[in-house]
């Protein structure tokens, strides 16, 4: 394999059907029905199901705030199977990727991995040569399946755990 991307993901396949496209104003209401669920459901190791943190979490999620991400062109992505958005992703230019969060429907699915694998080649075609992200508890091992590295010390945000992660970009051979 010349591309670290990792074992998991190149014998992985993601479900049929799958499309991962940019987001769009016409999506915004499954995104945030697929970010408010990945979070309350699938992040209980992080916020505890403490209704003040999950709130927090939450709260910029709503479709009028993801349509004013997408207006003021923030780089959102989607997988979607049919009509229904199974995952969301985002990026910034400077190689961080800043959302990944697969519904809770599609988890296991291959689908989150399908998705990362998208924005990582973005972010190589804006030839960043390394991609950062901030991991929750509930994703570390996920990142670290698909060839991520810890890159310093664990932070809070509002008393959930955040792990700074790296990944070279570059192609190797």
């Amino acid at each position: 394999m010349n591309n670290k991307r990792g074992i998991a993901q190149a014998f992985s396949k993601p479900s049929e059907g799958l499309d991962i496209r940019p987001a769009t104003v016409f999506d915004v209401f499954g995104m945030s029905r697929t970010l408010t669920r990945s979070i309350r459901d699938l992040c209980r190791a992080d916020h505890l199901d403490d209704s003040e943190r999950l709130a927090l979490w939450t709260a910029n999620k709503d479709p009028a705030a993801i349509r004013g991400w997408i207006d003021s062109g923030a780089a959102l992505w989607v997988a979607t199977q049919g009509d229904e958005v199974a995952a969301v992703g985002g990026l910034r230019s400077e190689g961080e990727i800043s959302l990944l969060y697969v519904d809770p429907d599609h988890a296991a699915q291959c689908v989150g991995s399908a998705l990362l694998c998208r924005l990582e080649d973005e972010l190589r075609r804006l030839e960043c040569p390394e991609a950062y992200l901030l991991a929750t508890r509930t994703a570390h091992g996920f990142y670290s399946a698909q060839g991520w590295l810890d890159d310093g010390d664990p932070t809070e945000w509002h008393g959930i755990p955040q792990f700074p992660m790296r990944k070279s970009l570059h192609l190797l051979g």
